[in-house]
């Protein structure tokens, strides 16, 4: 044995478990005024963002909840939420975020599945989580937001206890306690079930720690930033900045529908530098009219990820004055896990070229340790050519403990000792990945791999063109074609022929869709467009 492994031991003075929820401590600690979270009329300091937690989480003890126990939220981008990333860990229960746009059999399996002893829930979802409580044959105790910027007119009560009074029950001094190990769960996410039911993925509080510091890192975020919570909490817990933010004694400005005026409202308010949002958000903030937008005081640091961006919207970003930075990840890996990253000598290379780069799913974040695009049979990386298709694969400490109550799936995604995305990717010479396709959207037409992704982006750049899909549509002759689905710029009608045409100019005849469809696009809440849904027309 080393003498490095004699008598040098872990012990309570060098070995302490990561958790975020030292980053609220520390808040609180060194920056005790400061303005922590804002949302409409109600502002909190550091020093009362803690207490509340603290109340909250003592509330929590009282009734009972306790280590491994699951504490749900069905909630908006508001403070309760935020409180919650903090308040249930500090009772060693777990956080389940649950999407505010899911049907009441969905809810019902997820609170069932999850075992939820407790369901924090906003008074506007009431109508669906009333059905859902209906069906459950347990007792689950609810306790109902009550905000006064709801829609009122949708709003009932639903369970016996309110948020503020049930936390004014809870003790200011409550003896709260870090984890015992660090590998012990934090949160728990439902991945949303598109063919089945939805998979519950458990993070740890090791990885939350990691994906926080590491997204500082990768965005370059600085102290006392402004952050404008844009992508909602529930989705993979906000990318991880109601975390990450406290770090950096930033601002959480919350944002509690996505309105756009209300953004660049609040973006001029509160001098917002950094938020993140999925393709559809950064379309409609370029697709919003004059009366709508506010000139911006300084320049806007977006992360943008979810369905990959057409290179265009880079364009249309940057001219509002955004920047906007391309990541890539899913919700078994905490959020975001690779960035394209920016290499200066690209910037002697057109527009065109710049922006057809920041759309690549880029290279690993700090906190990741492998990205690898590989043959999923063989097990073995595709060569750098930016043409031969595998499927990315991910290691590391952010990649999920796994799936709740499910060894088998869990078993599966780690085959090999890599996380298995299902994203279809190429890998350029630069060793930056490209997306081609989700495994399922992938297009085979006479034996030809056609990337939809590929013809969306085409279709963008078409001035008509607010949104394209692209699917396949059963054919006779070739097995499957493309059939696009295209939601218009107002007032800039075009026609299916023009845009077939518009798509020959650049693409080959094999890729071009052979039928356009004008609608309005089906998408989660996140704003990930429903493919699912344009293939049941078919």
């Amino acid at each position: 044995m080393s003498h490095y492994d004699t008598n040098l031991d872990k012990n309570e003075a060098n070995y302490i478990p990561l958790t975020p929820l030292t980053f609220l401590k520390r808040a609180k600690d060194i920056y005790p005024d400061y303005d922590a979270v804002i949302y409409e009329n109600r502002k909190y300091s550091w020093v009362e963002v803690y207490i509340r937690a603290v109340k909250f989480a003592s509330a929590l003890t009282k009734i009972g909840v306790k280590k491994g126990d699951t504490v749900s939220f069905l909630a908006f981008n508001t403070p309760e939420i935020f409180e919650g990333h903090y308040s249930v860990p500090m009772t060693g229960a777990v956080l389940n975020t649950i999407n505010i746009r899911l049907d009441a059999k969905t809810i019902a399996y997820i609170l069932n599945h999850s075992d939820a002893k407790v369901l924090v829930v906003d008074r506007q979802l009431h109508s669906e989580v009333k059905k859902a409580l209906n069906t459950l044959d347990k007792k689950i105790i609810i306790i109902d937001i009550v905000d006064k910027f709801a829609d009122q007119s949708k709003c009932e009560k639903i369970g016996e206890l309110e948020y503020e009074s049930f936390l004014n029950t809870g003790e200011e001094d409550f003896d709260w306690k870090m984890p015992e190990d660090e590998w012990q769960a934090i949160s728990l996410s439902y991945t949303s079930g598109t063919t089945g039911n939805p998979k519950g993925v458990v993070y740890h509080h090791r990885g939350s720690y990691l994906m926080s510091t590491g997204s500082a890192v990768a965005w370059d975020m600085p102290n006392r930033l402004n952050f404008l919570t844009i992508v909602p909490m529930f989705h993979c817990n906000g990318w991880g900045y109601p975390w990450t933010v406290p770090m950096l004694n930033g601002r959480t400005i919350c944002l509690r529908n996505i309105d756009v005026k209300k953004i660049f409202e609040l973006i001029d308010k509160y001098n917002v530098t950094h938020f993140g949002g999925a393709p559809i958000v950064l379309n409609m903030i370029t697709s919003a009219p004059e009366s709508d937008r506010k000139k911006l005081k300084q320049k806007v640091f977006v992360l943008t990820a979810g369905a990959p961006p057409p290179s265009i919207i880079f364009k249309k970003m940057r001219e509002l004055g955004f920047e906007v930075m391309h990541v890539y990840g899913l919700t078994e890996t905490y959020g975001h896990v690779t960035q394209c990253a920016w290499n200066e000598s690209w910037n002697k290379f057109d527009e065109e070229k710049q922006n057809e780069i920041k759309a690549r799913q880029g290279v690993r974040y700090p906190n990741t340790e492998g990205i690898a695009v590989m043959d999923p049979k063989t097990m073995e990386e595709v060569p750098k050519d930016g043409k031969t298709i595998g499927e990315i694969m991910i290691k590391g400490n952010v990649v999920m403990k796994g799936y709740f109550k499910d060894k088998d799936a869990t078993n599966k995604a780690m085959d090999g000792g890599w996380f298995h995305s299902g994203d279809l990717a190429v890998t350029h010479s630069d060793g930056y990945v490209k997306i081609q396709d989700r495994s399922k959207d992938i297009i085979i037409s006479g034996g030809e791999n056609i990337s939809s992704i590929e013809i969306e982006n085409t279709l963008a750049k078409h001035p008509s063109v607010s949104i394209a899909a692209v699917v396949a549509k059963p054919d006779q002759k070739w097995g499957e074609v493309p059939c696009a689905f295209i939601e218009l710029v107002k007032d800039k009608p075009t026609t299916e022929k023009e845009l077939i045409s518009f798509c020959k100019e650049t693409l080959a005849g094999f890729k071009v869709p052979k039928q356009v469809v004008f609608c309005q696009l089906p998408k989660t809440s996140t704003g990930k467009i429903q493919k699912f849904e344009l293939r049941k027309k078919f």
